[in-house]
């Protein structure tokens, strides 16, 4: 209990205790966040949909990267990218990092 207690007072104690606090409040941030770029829209039938997913910047190569580990990436129009074959358990992953702005259907 000495060592908790030693790390509790020391500043460098405290520092690692407050970087772990805003990396786990980051991250749940992040996961309440996805849930509200998803618009409506949706079919309800089907374990597949196609997104639209918009950036606020052109997509650059890590971008369209990270998208193809979720779908097929069948282009870019501006800020826009079309990711086709996402499964819908895999939905809130695609909205989830703090780059994307909204994912909608795409039609």
């Amino acid at each position: 209990m000495s060592v908790l207690r030693e790390a509790i007072t020391s500043t460098r104690g405290r520092i690692v205790a407050a970087v772990i606090v805003a990396l786990i409040g980051w991250q749940a941030w992040l996961s309440l966040a996805a849930a509200g770029k998803i618009a409506a829209g949706f079919p309800e039938q089907g374990s597949r949909l196609n997104a639209l997913v918009t950036l606020p910047f052109p997509p650059e190569r890590f971008h369209i990267q990270k998208f193809q580990q979720i779908g097929r990436v069948s282009g870019t129009k501006g800020n826009s990218v079309q990711v086709r074959g996402v499964n819908r358990a895999e939905l809130k992953t695609l909205a989830r990092p703090f780059w994307v702005s909204k994912v909608e259907p795409l039609t």
